[in-house]
């Protein structure tokens, strides 16, 4: 089996429209995605049912995705709303999109929301 590509990744996931929010960072979407979805790892995520993946943002650098995801966090959740509105509407979960393809696939490379 094919390894998949990896990109360093900001990511939102929502436990459904405007629900309950989870900022995360990786370098496997697809990966950390499936986890998220299944519960595989206990915690907050799991704890709360914040499953669908409706924010996605590419990075060049780990560093780099790294700090967005810190700023991101310290947003204030309006922020957070606009920013998914802005590029997924209707909330739809992008994780379908991305099985089988590459991570820019519907993403953003270096965000350009600078709040």
């Amino acid at each position: 089996m094919p390894e998949r590509p990896r990109s360093p990744c900001v990511y939102m996931l929502a436990s459904g429209h405007y629900g309950t929010l989870y900022i995360g960072v990786t370098s496997d979407i697809v990966g950390r995605a499936w986890e998220h979805r299944t519960g595989a790892i206990d915690g907050f995520t799991r704890k709360y049912e914040v499953k669908r993946l409706v924010y996605l943002e590419v990075h060049v650098t780990m560093i780099e995705a790294i700090a967005r995801e810190k700023q991101k966090i310290k947003w204030e959740h309006g922020w957070k709303i606009s920013l998914i509105e802005r590029d997924n509407p209707r909330w739809e979960d992008l994780y379908d999109g991305l099985v089988g393809s590459r991570v820019t696939m519907g993403s953003r490379l270096r965000g350009n929301d600078k709040k």
